[in-house]
């Protein structure tokens, strides 16, 4: 393993006894967090990657019509028929069934800055293994709701347990993946989400049309269960930009200690060591008084203070904004798509047929995208450029897939267009991490998630199930819902002119100016060459 250059300042003066007995305690601490993970590179992304999957695998199966189901329909002569799923048991609206749709990201929304928040204080790691825990919980309790309101809070509790996951694994990722190829590993991981809706389509259809759609999440919680428990098991893992719990409180320590030694070198002779003991006790008092400050006000003011630096980061917020209107489109299309295409082409099997498209044409084009921007050269302003080009192509496609009248024709078309917008996830991504400092990319993270949902696959659902309540004309829905995109190609043609910077090398001090933080990017945290896969 490759060591955190983490350099520890002491205070000032001429080195006495004390400096070196400090040293060697925060040396010993270091020493401890440096000893070899299980982990290497490659089994860290392929965990994430199997987690990743598993968090869409539960997107794409409650928007499946074997999960999703259809509502109860009565003809005009005042027979009706039964619905199905989800919709059918709880008598759902369409604009309830988006609200539902979308109910995990209350849960996202909230817990996101505040696990990305905590990560500068308790091991990030282990947050992700509590956040585990909880989606595993959630989810099952999903598969026991008995209406509306009931599985519309285990709903939000399933974004709470995702929140920790989707805030810290990129940055992980980021540390770890060669420098030659930072984008295609991030591009793999984020592969991850049009496959995972994919199979969540498919798997969501299979088991909610042969057993229930309460079997279908109950599977989901069994197979999320032994990532949760490695959580807790595993030898917890560092970020770049953040000191170690041991060695952030051996460095609290060192100062405490130096500092009051200082100022009582004046004692001497054996009535020292009785002065030397109370000195000791009212360090420790000290100590225990620091310690019992009130933590939720510094952890407000620390994201605060984050907050208003991204806010004042124009590549962050125009990166951001792109993402907005882009991720409005992508999750209407991800929860609207089998029923649009139901509907307009009469796919009698419209989840295996959105699930079959979305999976290869966003392996391929997530993949094809990660790869372009490496070879391009992976700095902010090419991203910009490979973003805004690949989604003004692919809304050209995907638009005139919908004025299709031949099934053949939009499965042609939209493949392509698929395929060209899937190309943006390494990319953009990639600007949210690179366009920060270090120890700033789970909280960069964190609020583009937070930002996506809330402006925009949040309330996409829903708006377009009150459009098509309002035109009852899917694929009129389905051309005003891909213009968006345009718009989204659009913002990040205005990236390409922002003045940008890389601060992902940038050296940090702790706050309290006790613990400077600085590693070169280049070089993966993990070493690989330690254990293979």
């Amino acid at each position: 393993m490759v060591p955190l250059n983490t350099e520890v300042v002491a205070g000032s003066g001429p080195a006495t006894s004390t400096d070196a007995t400090t040293d060697a305690t925060t040396a010993a601490a270091m020493d401890e967090d440096s000893k070899p993970s299980w982990f290497t590179p490659k089994r860290l992304l392929i965990i994430f990657c199997i987690i990743n999957m598993l968090n869409y695998v539960d997107r794409g199966a409650i928007a499946s019509n074997g999960v999703n189901g259809s509502r109860v329909t009565c003809t005009e002569s005042g027979i009706c028929t039964g619905g199905s799923g989800i919709q059918g048991d709880f008598k759902l609206s369409y604009f309830e069934d988006g609200v539902l749709s979308s109910a995990f990201m209350v849960g996202l929304l909230v817990a996101s800055p505040i696990f990305a928040s905590l990560a500068k204080t308790l091991n990030p790691f282990r947050l992700i293994g509590v956040g585990l825990s909880v989606w595993t919980v959630a989810t099952a309790g999903c598969g026991f709701s008995f209406n509306f309101w009931s599985i519309a809070i285990f709903r939000m509790l399933v974004g709470v347990g995702e929140a920790s996951f989707i805030s810290l694994a990129a940055p992980f990722i980021d540390d770890n993946a060669p420098a030659a190829q930072k984008t295609a590993w991030l591009s793999v991981f984020y592969m991850c989400i049009p496959t995972g809706i994919a199979l969540g389509y498919v798997y969501g259809g299979l088991v909610g049309d042969h057993f229930s759609w309460r079997v279908a999440f109950w599977g989901e919680a069994l197979l999320m269960v032994p990532f949760a428990i490695l959580g807790f098991l595993i030898k917890p893992l560092k970020l770049r930009g953040f000191a170690s719990s041991k060695t952030r409180k051996s460095a609290i320590r060192v100062q405490i200690d130096a500092s009051e030694v200082k100022d009582n070198q004046v004692l001497e002779g054996a009535d020292n060591l009785l002065k030397g003991s109370e000195l000791n006790d009212d360090i420790s008092k000290k100590h225990s008084i620091s310690e019992g400050k009130p933590k939720v006000r510094n952890q407000f003011l620390r994201f605060w203070d984050d907050m208003k630096v991204l806010l004042c980061d124009v590549v962050y917020i125009t990166n951001v904004l792109g993402y907005i209107s882009y991720n409005f489109v992508i999750g209407a299309y991800s929860y609207w798509g089998p029923k649009a295409g139901y509907d307009i082409y009469h796919m009698a099997n419209a989840d295996l047929m959105f699930g079959a498209i979305t999976i290869i044409c966003g392996i391929f084009g997530t993949l094809a995208g990660g790869y372009i921007l490496d070879r391009m050269q992976a700095t902010i302003s090419n991203a910009f450029k490979l973003l805004s080009g690949a989604t003004f192509l692919g809304a050209i496609f995907c638009f005139t897939a919908f004025l299709s009248t031949k099934l053949y024709g939009f499965i042609v078309l939209f493949s392509i267009g698929e395929l060209l917008i899937f190309a943006t996830q390494g990319p953009v991504n990639y600007v949210c991490l690179h366009c920060v400092k270090p120890s700033m990319r789970p909280i960069s993270m964190a609020m583009s998630t937070v930002s996506i949902h809330i402006f925009g696959d949040v309330p996409s659902s829903p708006l377009v199930g009150i459009l098509q309540d309002h035109v009852n004309n899917w694929r009129e829905t389905a051309l005003i819902l891909t213009s968006i995109l345009f718009l989204a190609a659009g913002i990040w043609c205005i990236g390409i002119f922002v003045p940008s910077v890389d601060r992902s090398n940038e050296v940090e001090e702790d706050k309290e100016g006790s613990i400077a933080v600085g590693v070169s990017n280049r070089t993966p945290l993990l070493d690989g060459s330690q254990a293979r896969v």
